[in-house]
């Protein structure tokens, strides 16, 4: 079952956004219909509103192998890497060290600005050439006072899988205190994210980027950890996020996350033979990245000589939608991405990010590999 198509347009921006699946339509119209009622209602139908949000707490909450208290409902992913990230910083008594990825998300870097403003230290963990952290270089950066440690899951522009399990276990041996904050938002439905297994203290999820409805994401936190709320009202999401909770929205994330992103292998195959197609027909152009460490449904190339802006649109009037970089930076000036300059990508190279759906069909997929090849020949 796949969405109702607007067009003939191949959507392979899926790392901006993703369609919602049918069946997460369905739910959340049902909730809107039948579980309207406020969550902390004693009567019937608030009644009903809760039982709504148990059952899609329980949900995300049997996907990641966690118990169900451990996840707290959000807007969305922003959100809960904020409350992640300045909930933290609040338990503690005094300022102290914090370390970033070179290549997390804006919700990251631009909330450790803040941290900064209030006289924590914000350390930058730089990333190889492989668009990878190094574990042991990060555990060089460990300090005493190292209170919180952001490191990404799979990386929205690149598809780089970060090595979470090692950086866990670095901190595990030598900095036990230091919590490890993991956006998740790209790598839930389609890679390992069982939060256990991960070593993480907190992951982050977002509903729309897991053919989800938009407006709602989780934090997910290991045994024992709790966090104070980012302002102030009532006692929703044990306490942890106050406000009435966005039921319908919560409903999709439930569905959504039971539902997956779709088979990896499939992606992978997808993803690859898009890459190959541009690699074929604009010679000079490479994968940006370790292969080897890319995740199945994200991948990133750069093109020497050629504005992205310029094939991102001919791609658009030929019927494709791809995109050169995060959606939340793709409206401002044309400023090279931070990711992309952390990984050495020259200023000059223009560089297409592609990434597949699980609608994708092999008619689909020959099509786009053709338009690619046509854009590029024309740009």
């Amino acid at each position: 079952m796949q969405p109702a198509a607007r067009s003939e347009a191949i959507y392979l921006d899926n790392a901006a956004t993703t369609a919602p699946d049918p069946r997460v339509i369905a739910a959340v119209h049902d909730a809107l219909v039948q579980c309207w009622g406020n969550p902390s209602s004693s009567h019937q139908l608030g009644l009903e509103a809760e039982r709504a949000v148990r059952v899609a707490r329980e949900r995300v909450a049997a996907r990641l192998e966690v118990a169900p208290e451990r996840v707290t409902f959000t807007s969305g992913g922003t959100e809960a890497l904020a409350l992640a990230l300045l909930g933290t910083a609040r338990q503690r008594p005094r300022p102290g060290h914090v370390l970033v990825s070179a290549i997390e998300h804006a919700a990251v870097q631009r909330t450790a600005e803040q941290l900064r403003a209030a006289g924590h230290t914000v350390e930058t963990i730089p990333v190889e050439h492989s668009g990878c952290v190094d574990p042991d270089r990060l555990a060089g950066l460990l300090r005493a006072d190292t209170l919180l440690v952001a490191v990404m899951h799979v990386n929205n522009e690149t598809g780089m899988v970060q090595p979470i399990e090692a950086i866990a276990e670095r901190l595990r041996r030598s900095h036990p205190q230091a919590r490890l904050l993991v956006d998740a938002v790209q790598s839930f439905g389609v890679l390992p994210t069982r939060l256990g297994a991960l070593g993480a203290h907190w992951l982050a999820l977002s509903g729309h980027k897991l053919h989800g409805p938009k407006g709602v994401g989780c934090l997910v936190a290991a045994p024992g950890l709790a966090l104070p709320p980012l302002w102030g009202g009532g006692p929703q999401e044990h306490g942890r996020r106050p406000g009435t909770e966005n039921v319908p929205g919560i409903v999709g994330l439930g569905v959504a996350a039971e539902l997956g992103k779709g088979d990896p292998s499939a992606l992978e195959r997808a993803t690859d033979r898009l890459v190959e197609a541009v690699l074929t027909a604009r010679p000079g152009a490479y994968a940006v990245g370790d292969r080897a460490r890319r995740a199945p449904h994200i991948a990133a190339v750069a093109l020497p000589g050629l504005r992205a802006d310029t094939l991102i649109n001919r791609l658009a009037e030929l019927g494709v939608y791809a995109s050169s970089q995060s959606a939340c930076r793709s409206r401002g000036p044309a400023v090279q991405s931070h990711v992309l300059a952390a990984l050495g990508v020259p200023t000059g190279h223009g560089v297409l990010r592609l990434a597949p759906h699980r609608w994708l069909d092999d008619a689909q997929l020959d099509r786009a590999c053709a338009v690619l090849a046509r854009a590029l020949r024309e740009c």
